[in-house]
Parts: structure tokens; C-alpha cells; sequence
């Protein structure tokens, strides 16, 4: 609930800080003291357009900070997690209003966007009066509404979750018949692309080893001469290979009269006369491999090449060219397979749709009972509020396949008739902002527990009643204020007196402004107030005794809920 509005330099005000209680608290004071004033501060704080004309005269900005009070499950703060920013159990939005008509918005201290700021206002507070432009005036919300109210939540849910399965299995349908499609067209392309590439064979790395191949090759002519040169030096009468057997025979002639001096010497050796024989063989391979003529190095380039033609002609590394294969491979695969493919999808989006449709249509059931319940509720709260002649209807519309979603195959709506015989229509089309206020209020009172909002405003509630009527509205307003807060502003003693907060919003003169200051109101002061609003501008002692009977009337109510 909002338990603090603090106001500084907006329009009249100088600085207010005002407290709020929980239950219903009423805002009462003469026309033109500067009630509107408070409704748009807090407009500010909740997100509303900024305009530099509320900026006090003679200071530079105008700020609003609105204080919340939350219960940790409020989705207001999931909101929050899901911008990235920090939440606990309060929350505090501030706004700021310069001359040059810039605004800065904050959550708990942190900067936002005023988008964001509107967004957490709307999950906070609704404000019911003659230019409403959110809540229940806003027909995409009565679905959620009637849902709430019909503890239909888990079904809905469940409805959602559906159209989201169908609607997967659908993209994937749609885009496998389209690949088809583009694979048909390029059909003789893959076929002939693919033969190609498989006759060629590529493999990863080949053309590395390739260049490899074909600079050894073309240098084979001096790399023969070193090699041979080299076998000479190895082999023959004087080579190393026969030097190292000589030096092993004459110490082997001397090692029983050395003892083991020369045992290590001999090792070294042996190991040598080993090292060359092997070194001996490999230079042998390496000859074998060059060949006695150039007919290696033709093949090779002729490979080479070919591998380089095929990339360039595919635009792809020679190194791709095997993904190349292995991909069109694939595409010809799906074209082969596409009646399988495309059945099994089919098959599966039917399926989901029967899914989906009967979940729908169990939904749209459920909510068809459930709207003439809640016809049936606000029915009874209309002739007390003097809405005697008009008529709420909840309208439960099948859509078109084509309009079906997440929230099922019907539209809800709300509609009101305030005339007998004229047809029902949009809430925001009764003309009245006072009458308005209380067909609101009386919709507020039934679905009073199913809602997230914990702050309620209505402006004018009261607007061309009195007496009984008034005296209802008051009732009303007391009973919802037992599940939720209400702020109401009010011109009827009869509402005033069921305040468990009262507030006076009045004009002072100080020096030579004139600024509006805002009171809490008790003991005699609220009954003093109260007298002004049953007598008007001269306080009798009839009005003193008729205020203190209401007051009573007001603190002898029921606590349970009505």
C-alpha cells in the first residue's frame, strides 16, 4: 500500500508529507482548494506525462517521491528483477519535473526510464474518476479479470502454455516446408554439385600435405644429389658407417685388458653404428619415394589444382569442400525425405491444436458461467449507487481462428448499458465522470479480492449524489477498503465519516502567495470539517450534532467484511 507521499514545489505546494493508513482514507476540502493538485503529484510519482506548468513558480523543479509498502510475492518486484534492478520489501518511486519540461524518474534511489516508471505505477495504484485511461477501462485486461475472479488462473495458464507448443510446432513445420521448397529449386544444382564433389573426394588437410608434396617434388633433382652425397659419406670404403665398425673392432680387440674402462666407449659406439644403419635406411625410403622420373610431380599438381578449381568455383576454402559435400548431401537427403518429415509435423501440429482447442474451449466455458456470476454480483451493487437503470454485461466473444492466442479462442469484455433498452457499451463511454467513478466502485467491490493492486484512488466518487446514495457509496467504499487501501476524494459528509484516515486539502495565505496545504483531520477537527460539508459555509449547531452522529455511525461499523 502507498504510506507516505512526500510533495515538493508542484503547482501551490510547497512541501507535504503526508502519511497513509491502510483502509479507507478520504481527501475532503472547499472546490478550488487544490485537490486536483494532489491527485496529479501523485500522477507524477506513478508515471504520468510531466509538465513543466506544475513546477512552482520561482523554483527550478518540482519532485514527488511515492512510498510503498509491499508484501515480498507482489509481481511488481519481479518486475524489477527483470530489469536488473533491486527490490526488498519497500519501494520507493521518486519523480522529478524541471521548468524546461525534462524528467528524471527513480526506483529506490535507482535511475530509470519513465516507461518503466508508468509500468510499476499501473501494478501499483488505480485511479478511478473521469479521465481513467488504464485498469478496467482497458478491455485487453477484462480476460485476466473474470479469470481472477472465477479462480480460473491455473487454467488459463494452462491454455497459454498450449497455444505456445502449437505455435512452436507450427514455425517448424513452416520452415521445413519452405527449405523443401528451396531445395526443389535448386534440385538438379545439388545433384550435379554433389556428384562432383564425391567423385573428387576431398578430405580435411589435403591440400597442406598437397603443397607439401609438390615443393619436394619440384626440387627432387638436388635433394637425390644430397641424398646420395650423403649415402657415400655413410656407406663405401672411407663412409662413417665403416669408420665406426674399424673403431669398434680395435677397442674390442683391448676390453679384457681394460677391465670395464672401455665398456662405456663401446656402447656409444654401438649405438652410432645403429643411429647410421637407420639413418641409412630412411635416406634409402626418401629415394624410393622421389623416383626416377617427374611423373609424381604432374599427379600431384593435376590433385592440387583440381581441389583449388572446385573451391574457388563453391567459394569455399579447400578445406570446406568436404563439409561442402557432406551438406548438400544432407539437402538432397530432405528432399527424399520430405513426405516423412512433413507428415510427422503435420501429424504433430494437429496434435498440439486439439490440445490447444480443447483446453480453449473447456476455458471459454468456465468463463461463459463465470460472466453470469459476475453480472449477478455488480447487479446488486448498482441501485444503491443510484445506477439503478443501468445494466453491466460481461460479453464472452468466439474469435476467428485467425484471432486465436495465449489467451484462448474467446474475447472478453465489459459492457454497460446506462439507459433501458439501449444497447451495452465500452466502459469509457458513460458520459459521466462521477457516474463513471461509481460504476467503477462497485465493480471494484466484487472483484476486490482477486486483483494485485493494493492501492485504489477514486476521484469524485460522490459527484451528483447525497442522502442514501451517498450514504452507499460510503459503505462500499469502507468494505473494500477492508481488502485493499482506497484513497477517495469526496464532497459527502456521508463518505467522509467512514475515513479511518480524513485529510483536508485547503488554501492558506502566507505573505503574498497563496499555497495548499493538506491536514490530517481528528477529534474535533474532523467533526468541525464534517459540519462544513452537511451546512456549507456557516457551521450550525444541527450540522455539529449531525456530523458527530455520523462519525458514530461510521466507528460503530462491522470489522468483519460485509
Amino acid at each position: 500500500m502507498l504510506v507516505s507521499l512526500t510533495i515538493r514545489d508542484v503547482v501551490l505546494i510547497e512541501r507535504l508529507v503526508l502519511s497513509f493508513r491502510s483502509g479507507l482514507c478520504v481527501l475532503t476540502g472547499e472546490t478550488g482548494a487544490g485537490k486536483s493538485i494532489l491527485l496529479d503529484a501523485l500522477g507524477l510519482a506513478l508515471g504520468a506525462r510531466g509538465d513543466s506548468g506544475l513546477v512552482r513558480r520561482g523554483v527550478d523543479q518540482a519532485v514527488v517521491t511515492a512510498e510503498f509498502q509491499l508484501p515480498d510475492s507482489h509481481p511488481v518486484f519481479a518486475l524489477l528483477r527483470d530489469q536488473g534492478l533491486d527490490g526488498n520489501d519497500g519501494l520507493t518511486l521518486r519523480r522529478v519535473v524541471t521548468t524546461d519540461g525534462r524528467s528524471r524518474a527513480f526506483v529506490n534511489d535507482q535511475p530509470i526510464g519513465v516507461a518503466l516508471l508508468r509500468r510499476l505505477g499501473e501494478a501499483l495504484v488505480e485511479v478511478h474518476g473521469q479521465f481513467d485511461s488504464h485498469g478496467l477501462l482497458d478491455s485487453r485486461t477484462h480476460g485476466d479479470v473474470l479469470d481472477a475472479y472465477a479462480g480460473l488462473e491455473a487454467e488459463a495458464t494452462r491454455v497459454a502454455a498450449a497455444w505456445q507448443a502449437w505455435r512452436q510446432v507450427e514455425r517448424a513445420r513452416t520452415h521445413a516446408e519452405s527449405e523443401i521448397i528451396r531445395a526443389r529449386a535448386e534440385e538438379d544444382y545439388l545433384r550435379h554439385a554433389a556428384t562432383e564433389l564425391e567423385e573428387l573426394a576431398p578430405e580435411p588437410g589435403e591440400e597442406e600435405t598437397l603443397a607439401e608434396t609438390r615443393a619436394v617434388l619440384m626440387h627432387r633433382e638436388r635433394l637425390m644429389e644430397a641424398i646420395n652425397g650423403a649415402a657415400a659419406d655413410l656407406g663405401g670404403e672411407r663412409g662413417a658407417e665403416r669408420a665406426v665398425a674399424g673403431a669398434m673392432r680395435q677397442l674390442g680387440r683391448a676390453a679384457d685388458k681394460a677391465g670395464s674402462r672401455l665398456d662405456e666407449a663401446l656402447a656409444a659406439l654401438d649405438r652410432a653404428a645403429s643411429e647410421l644403419a637407420e639413418a641409412t635406411a630412411s635416406l634409402a625410403r626418401v629415394s624410393s619415394d622421389l623416383g626416377s622420373d617427374g611423373g609424381g610431380l604432374d599427379q600431384v599438381e593435376e590433385r592440387l589444382f583440381a581441389l583449388r578449381a572446385a573451391a574457388r568455383k563453391h567459394g569455399v576454402a579447400v578445406d570446406g569442400l568436404a563439409g561442402l559435400r557432406d551438406d548438400l548431401v544432407q539437402r538432397l537427403a530432405l528432399i527424399e525425405d520430405q513426405g516423412d518429415a512433413l507428415t510427422r509435423l503435420a501429424r504433430e501440429a494437429a496434435h498440439c491444436r486439439t490440445f490447444y482447442l480443447e483446453a480453449a474451449q473447456a476455458l471459454s466455458e468456465h468463463r461463459r458461467v463465470a460472466a453470469e456470476a459476475l453480472d449477478a454480483a455488480v447487479a446488486q451493487e448498482l441501485p444503491p449507487l443510484k445506477l439503478e437503470r443501468a445494466r453491466f454485461v460481461t460479453s464472452t466473444e468466439d474469435l476467428a481462428e485467425d484471432d486465436w492466442g495465449a489467451s484462448g479462442i474467446d474475447r472478453v469484455t465489459f459492457r454497460i448499458s446506462t439507459n433501458p433498452g439501449a444497447p451495452p457499451g465500452p466502459l469509457s463511454r458513460i458520459a459521466s465522470g462521477g457516474e463513471l467513478a461509481r460504476f467503477m466502485l462497485a465493480l471494484k467491490v466484487v472483484l476486490a479480492r482477486t486483483g494485485t493492486v493494493p492501492t485504489l484512488v477514486f476521484d469524485e466518487v460522490d459527484a451528483g449524489i447525497g442522502g442514501a446514495v451517498a450514504a452507499a457509496v460510503g459503505e462500499r467504499l469502507e468494505r473494500l477498503g477492508r481488502d485493499v487501501q482506497v484513497l477517495v476524494v469526496t464532497h459527502s459528509p456521508q463518505v467522509a465519516a467512514r475515513g479511518v484516515g480524513h485529510f483536508q486539502v485547503r488554501k492558506d495565505q502566507r505573505g503574498e502567495a497563496v499555497v495548499t496545504d493538506v491536514v490530517e483531520l481528528e477529534g474535533e477537527e474532523r467533526r468541525e470539517e464534517i459540519a462544513r460539508m452537511l451546512s456549507g459555509a456557516q457551521v450550525t449547531r444541527e450540522a455539529r450534532a449531525a456530523a458527530t452522529q455520523l462519525i458514530k455511525g461510521g466507528a460503530a461499523r462491522p470489522a468483519g467484511r460485509a
